[in-house]
């Protein structure tokens, strides 16, 4: 995932106007190769410690396009993660973010083991809530005030979906 940096730094550059709404504040350093080895270095540290799944979209070509994780795993009885994705303004709307959600739950569900897997909304973006109906996400509510995006704390549909294969 190192080697995929500049790339990632590339597609944030080109994307950050369109990405802004849905994320949170980002400083300049973000967006550049330094800011990206970081941000990398940091999910990868936590994928060490089992809490992490981070992972790069690539498009059909082999181009990376944007990026997924699982975060905050948790074991024991709960089993469970939330998904977490974005991909570049120029790659929307060809179903890469449809795909890439279907084959990190075939991980979720398959060589983590785990049970549920959550993700969240803003209650606007009827786009990524697409994505997440089109892999079998249900709505189970709404979390006031979640998460500051944008600049401002922001209310959020969750969607889960449970691995129904008994284990």
């Amino acid at each position: 995932m190192l080697d995929d940096v500049p790339a990632l730094a590339e597609v944030l550059r080109v994307s950050r106007d369109f990405l802004a709404p849905w994320e949170p504040i980002r400083s300049d350093d973000y967006f550049t190769v330094e800011g990206q080895l970081a941000v990398i270095r940091n999910a990868l540290a936590q994928h060490e410690q089992g809490s992490a799944l981070p992972r790069v979209i690539l498009d059909d070509s082999g181009l990376v396009v944007g990026r997924i994780t699982l975060n905050g795993i948790v074991r024991g009885p709960f089993q469970s993660c939330s998904v977490g994705y974005w991909v570049g303004v120029t790659y929307t709307g060809r179903g890469l973010a449809t795909a890439a959600v279907r084959d990190i739950l075939g991980v979720a569900f398959g060589e983590l083991g785990l049970h549920r897997v959550q993700a969240e909304t803003l209650l606007h973006n009827v786009r990524s809530q697409g994505v997440l109906k089109r892999n079998g996400f249900v709505r189970i509510g709404m979390a006031p005030a979640y998460l500051n995006i944008a600049g401002r704390w922001r209310d959020h549909i969750l969607y889960q979906v449970v691995n129904n294969v008994p284990s």
